[in-house]
């Protein structure tokens, strides 16, 4: 059976997150595991503060985790698995270690804080986990209700795509919901004509058993491309392949067509290259 990680800090953004993984897990039949890494807080000021005791603070984590786990149950019922785990340390770090445990399907994360990509990639955790977690990392925009992927975008520059594209978690999550899967790619003025068509021939090859369509989109900018073709073509999910592209968090800079990327609420998948 497949295994969803929910990473939660119990708020409103990550509740929603965990309502779209109980969603996902009923329909491709996987379990949930409800995750939260807590810390010893440091006091910041010399004014004397309640001291907590960790074996407080883990039971009072458990207790939030078991009144999620029950109200996910009220509402999808006793037959979605779903286990509880509480630890000491930082998110990312117990989530490292916790994905090469279980080796899960996704780890799925609300997004910190407002509306839309931006926030996405600019909320600290969620954007530490997209970088550095080797497992698929799915961040949900506040408010995003899950329906069936039905069509997903692969944003890809076409560089050196034979040793950096992830073939077979792409082919695993196109076949797990039996999705189209659209290849977005918005031209590098940087990159030979003839060099980007061969890196394109060689994705067609490595992808074939997809059919994957293929879209050459605009150069109004990378971002605002893929996000303007995501709204008009109702892509339910974007993947992303953030170590390859280490200026992804830039792209998201307010100064870049701020007002669209706030209006898009589209979930992103970070998937880690082979």
């Amino acid at each position: 059976m497949k295994t969803i990680i929910v990473a939660t800090d119990f708020s409103p953004v990550a509740h929603n997150a965990a309502l779209y993984a109980a969603d996902m897990a009923k329909e491709i039949n996987a379990s949930l595991l409800l995750f939260h890494a807590y810390q010893i807080p440091v006091a910041l000021a010399e004014v004397p503060v309640a001291s907590i005791s960790v074996e407080e603070m883990h039971q009072a984590s458990l207790e939030q985790l078991q009144n999620l786990r029950a109200s996910l149950q009220h509402v999808y019922g006793e037959s979605l698995q779903i286990s509880i785990e509480a630890v000491l340390g930082d998110t990312v770090e117990e989530l490292k270690t916790k994905t090469e445990e279980l080796k899960p399907f996704a780890v799925i994360m609300g997004s910190k804080d407002n509306l839309g990509l931006e926030k996405i990639f600019l909320g600290s955790t969620t954007l530490h986990a997209i970088k550095h977690l080797s497992y698929p990392v799915i961040a949900i925009p506040r408010g995003v209700s899950y329906k069936h992927i039905s069509k997903m975008g692969l944003a890809c520059d076409f560089r050196d795509v034979v040793n950096v594209t992830p073939v077979n978690v792409i082919k695993e999550m196109v076949g797990t919901f039996n999705a189209e899967l659209h290849v977005l790619n918005i031209r590098d003025e940087e990159q030979d004509f003839d060099e980007a068509a061969l890196e394109s021939a060689y994705l067609e090859t490595i992808l074939e058993s997809v059919k994957p369509k293929y879209h050459f989109l605009p150069e109004s900018g990378f971002a605002e491309g893929i996000d303007q073709f995501a709204i008009k073509n109702q892509l339910d999910l974007v993947i992303v392949l953030p170590k390859k592209h280490p200026f992804w968090e830039s792209l998201f800079h307010k100064s870049r067509s701020a007002a669209l990327v706030k209006e898009s609420h589209i979930p992103i998948m970070s998937i880690h290259e082979s």
